[in-house]
């Protein structure tokens, strides 16, 4: 915990730094937001009991992004770029053979776009087949 204190904070970036930079990610991407729980200090309004907190300060794709807050952290975060123009990527994570529907792969679309009515092959066994109808599903 930093205690509220503005070294203390700092200390913990440059840690955490070092770490975000030892697994392949940019710190500058990233907004370090002091915040308490427990108190709900600086999460959804700027918190009086730590003055010295001037912001955070991020760099994105589309330029620096600043903020105070954690849910300002939180709406900063880009939602990632769907590759739709490449080819049709759909790694298989389960086969169901329901009685009076068929075959049901299931899986996520990673790369490309599925409609009804394509006709698609599946590696390795090269079975190739139409699709008859697309769900979605959100866990």
């Amino acid at each position: 915990t930093t205690k509220w204190s503005e070294d203390r904070f700092n200390e913990i970036i440059k840690e955490t730094s070092t770490f975000i930079k030892k697994v392949g990610y940019n710190p500058k991407a990233v907004a370090f937001v002091p915040i308490s729980g427990w108190h709900g200090d600086n999460m959804l309004e700027e918190s009086p009991v730590m003055p010295w907190f001037k912001g955070w300060t991020k760099e994105t794709k589309g330029g620096v992004v600043k903020g105070k807050t954690l849910l300002d952290a939180i709406d900063a975060i880009e939602p990632p770029v769907r590759p739709s123009d490449k080819p049709l990527r759909l790694p298989l994570q389960d086969v169901y053979k329901i009685g009076g529907i068929g075959t049901v792969p299931v899986g996520r679309v990673e790369t490309g776009i599925i409609k009804a009515g394509m006709i698609v092959t599946f590696a390795p066994s090269n079975v190739t087949t139409e699709v008859k109808s697309v769900e979605m599903h959100h866990v």
